[in-house]
């Protein structure tokens, strides 16, 4: 497979430095032991409206066609285009490498600090990043189905990455947040649950009988407030609930990953090898493997002075 390298941009640089409120609003020890055991964490309300505002309009800009970067690799990932359809679910990965409005956000620091505390690593980078609007609409057509993250993620050594999930406004249960399957995390035989575009939320329990996971369900709703973040775990299962309100619903998932993320080759069960998109973008090592931690393509949010 051939790799490119992400091409150097002059991005604007963000500040790591937690001011005193930033710093008192961290995980404490027992927030910490909550994510641990049951897989989620949501956060006090942590990011600023004017990168909220900024990043509203950055999305509206991206929509338009507008970029500060372009991908050297153009097919293979989640792209949205208006010839898709505007009453659909709109997916666009990997904004934040080329969008500067939306970067701003996705690598909050104190996003990153949170995520650190969370998992116990001494630094965050990003790892994929997604922009995803839901139109208003009664049908299911707009849940996203049951997943686990590192189901798409073999190809990483760490089973400490997590997701952030920010809503660029308040999100109640009627506007199809971000739903969890609590201590899902704990569970093993998820490799294979990639079912982000089955929008029939229905039918997990059929799905963990067949991949011989018996376990008792007990959905969580995570429900925000504009300048909360939720955070999850690689391997909890999560979807999102249909848009019922009358309310466009956009949010963004920062995909994070912890200091000891490393690339491992991966073959699935029919012996095919096994990659991310992520991979064509970053630079390789000397001994050809991609490198996790090229900070063109995978940024530092945070990390210990």
């Amino acid at each position: 497979m051939r790799r490119q390298a992400l091409s150097s941009i002059q991005w604007e640089p963000l500040d790591q430095t937690l001011s005193t409120q930033q710093m008192a609003l961290l995980p404490t020890d027992e927030d910490v032991e909550f994510y641990r055991q049951h897989g989620w964490y949501i956060s006090q309300s942590v990011i600023p409206d004017a990168v909220i505002e900024q990043a509203i309009a950055g999305a509206e800009c991206f929509y338009l066609g507008e970029r500060d970067a372009v991908l050297p690799v153009s097919q293979g990932y989640s792209d949205w285009q208006p010839s898709d359809g505007l009453d659909t679910i709109r997916n666009n990965e990997f904004v934040s490498l080329q969008s500067q409005a939306l970067r701003q956000l996705a690598l909050q620091p104190v996003v990153g600090a949170i995520a650190a505390n969370l998992t116990g690593t001494h630094q965050i980078r990003l790892l994929d990043d997604q922009l995803v609007y839901k139109p208003p609409q009664a049908q299911a057509t707009t849940s996203v189905g049951w997943h686990a993250d590192h189901a798409y993620w073999a190809t990483c050594t760490s089973d400490q990455l997590l997701t952030a999930w920010i809503p660029f406004h308040d999100c109640d249960v009627e506007m199809g947040p971000l739903v969890v399957i609590d201590g899902s995390h704990k569970w093993s035989g998820l490799e294979h649950l990639r079912g982000f575009n089955q929008t029939n939320l229905t039918t997990l329990s059929t799905q963990l009988q067949q991949l011989g996971i018996p376990h008792s369900i007990k959905e969580v709703p995570l429900t925000l407030c504009r300048g909360q973040v939720s955070f999850h775990h690689c391997w909890t299962i999560h979807g999102s609930y249909p848009n019922h309100s009358q309310r466009n619903r956009l949010a963004i998932a920062v995909h994070l990953q912890d200091a000891s993320n490393r690339y491992r080759p991966y073959k699935n069960d029919k012996g095919q090898d096994i990659h991310m998109f992520d991979e064509q973008l970053c630079r390789t090592l000397p001994n050809g493997d991609p490198d996790f931690s090229d900070p063109n393509v995978f940024p530092e949010l945070w990390s210990e002075s």
